[in-house]
C-alpha cells in the first residue's frame, strides 16, 4: 500500500470522512482547505514550520530502546519519544501548523477543544508565541481530573471555558467549540486537535503529524540495520498520533496496530455514523444516539474516531484493538519501574496491548515493536495516585 494519500475531492477516505456541517461553516472549511493547500505547497511555509518545530519544539524527538522492558516481554520495544517535545506531547506538531495558517488567513482568534488538556496546552502555547487570542473548551469532568493542565493553559494566557452539558467530556467540548465557531467564523479559526471533524481537518492534521512517523522511520532503520519494525503501535482516541506514526510506515511491511480505550472503542464496538462533521465509526445505540464513552484517560473517552482510521480498518491495512483501565494502570507503572519513563495514560493504552500480546500469535516473541509514546504522564500522576 502506498503511503497515506490525499482524500477524494469531497474529503473521503473510502466511505468515511466528508463534510457534514452547517451551511454557515462551509465557506470557512473551504477557506481553510485553500489556505492549507497553498501553504503546504510553499517551501517558505515548510521552512518556517519545520524550523519552529526544531528550534522551539525540540524536534526531532528520539527513539529510545527499552532494554529492561524488552527482556521482560521477549519482544524488542522501541519508543518514539513525543513526551520529550515542548509541552509534553505530539500535539504541538499540529498546533504550530494551524497557528501559522491562522496568521496566514489574517484571523486574530483561535478556539480549541481539549480532553486530557495536552491539545489545549499546546494551543495556548502557540497562541502565546504568535500573539493570538485563545479560548479552550473543556468538559467539566476533564477540568476536574486535569486541574494542572487547566492552570497551565490559563498561565499561558488562554481562557478555559468548562462545559457542563451532556457527559461533560471531550465530545461536549467539541460541540461547544463548534457553536462558538458558527457564531464567530469571520474572526476565528477552530484549531481541531485530532484527525477528526469535517474536511480538510482529518487530512490536514495527519499531514502536520506526518513528521512524527517520518522521523521514526529513519531512526528505526538506523537502529535496525536498514529494517523497519515488525509492528508499529499507537493509542487511538481521535487518532492524530497514530495517523502521524502510520503515515511514516504505511508503505512498509510493518503491521500497524491502533489501541483504543475499551470503553470508547469506536472501531471495535461502533458502527458507521455521522458526528462532528464527519462520517466514521461511532459508538451509538440502536436508534443512532451517541453513547457516552468511558476511559481512565481523559484524552481517549471520545465516542468516534478519525475517518482515515475507519478506512484503514475497513481495508485491513491497520488492526484496531482495545485496552481496559486496569491493564493500562499496570502498563503505566511497568514502564515507570523498568525504564524510568512515566507515560501519559493515553500512551499506556498502546503499551498495555504490547504487554498483553507479547509472546502470542498476535505479537510473536522476538518481534520488534515501535510504540509511539504520545505524551508524558506528569498530568496523570495525581489521578493515578488516587486510583492505586
Amino acid at each position: 500500500m502506498a503511503a497515506l494519500a490525499e482524500p477524494s475531492p469531497d474529503g473521503r477516505f473510502g466511505e468515511f470522512g466528508g463534510r457534514f456541517i452547517p451551511e454557515s461553516l462551509v465557506p470557512a472549511c473551504k477557506e481553510l482547505e485553500v489556505a492549507f493547500r497553498a501553504a503546504w505547497a510553499d517551501p517558505a511555509f515548510h521552512a518556517e514550520y519545520e524550523g519552529l518545530l526544531r528550534d522551539y519544539g525540540g524536534r526531532p524527538t528520539p527513539v529510545t530502546e527499552c532494554r529492561r522492558l524488552s527482556e521482560r516481554l521477549g519482544v524488542r520495544v522501541l519508543l518514539k519519544r513525543e513526551d520529550l517535545a515542548h509541552t509534553g506531547s505530539h500535539k504541538l506538531n499540529n498546533v504550530i501548523g494551524q497557528s501559522l495558517l491562522t496568521r496566514r488567513m489574517g484571523k486574530p482568534r483561535v478556539i480549541a477543544e481539549t480532553g486530557a488538556g495536552q491539545h489545549g496546552v499546546a494551543t495556548a502555547t502557540a497562541c502565546a508565541l504568535f500573539g493570538l487570542d485563545c479560548v479552550v473548551y473543556m468538559g467539566e469532568v476533564d477540568v476536574e481530573r486535569q486541574e494542572l493542565n487547566v492552570f497551565r493553559m490559563q498561565l499561558l494566557g488562554a481562557e478555559v471555558i468548562p462545559v457542563s452539558s451532556g457527559s461533560r467530556t471531550l465530545k461536549d467540548a467539541v460541540n461547544e467549540a463548534l457553536r462558538d465557531w458558527v457564531a464567530n467564523v469571520e474572526t476565528t479559526h477552530y484549531c481541531i486537535g485530532s484527525v477528526m471533524g469535517p474536511h480538510p481537518y482529518p487530512w490536514m492534521v495527519r499531514e502536520f503529524q506526518r513528521i512524527l512517523g517520518e522521523e521514526a522511520r529513519t531512526q528505526c532503520r538506523a537502529l535496525l540495520d536498514g529494517r523497519d519494525p515488525d509492528f508499529v503501535v499507537a493509542c487511538v482516541g481521535g487518532g492524530s498520533n497514530a495517523a502521524g506514526t502510520f503515515a511514516g510506515f504505511a508503505d512498509t511491511s510493518a503491521r500497524l496496530v491502533g489501541v483504543e480505550a475499551a470503553g470508547g472503542a469506536a472501531i471495535g464496538h461502533g458502527v458507521p455514523g455521522v458526528v462532528h462533521g464527519m462520517k466514521s465509526y461511532l459508538v451509538q445505540d440502536e436508534v443512532g444516539q451517541v453513547n457516552e464513552a468511558h476511559s481512565i484517560s481523559a484524552g481517549l473517552d471520545y465516542p468516534g474516531v478519525g475517518p482515515e482510521h475507519s478506512h484503514l480498518s475497513a481495508t485491513g491495512r491497520a488492526t484496531y484493538v482495545t485496552a481496559g483501565d486496569a491493564e493500562v494502570l499496570d502498563a503505566f507503572q511497568l514502564l515507570s519501574h523498568t525504564e524510568g519513563i512515566i507515560p501519559a495514560l493515553e500512551s499506556a493504552h498502546g503499551l498495555a496491548w504490547v504487554v498483553r500480546a507479547a509472546g502470542s500469535d498476535d505479537l510473536p516473541s522476538g518481534s520488534t515493536v515501535l510504540l509511539t509514546l504520545s505524551g508524558r504522564g506528569d498530568k496523570d500522576v495525581a489521578q493515578v495516585r488516587d486510583l492505586l
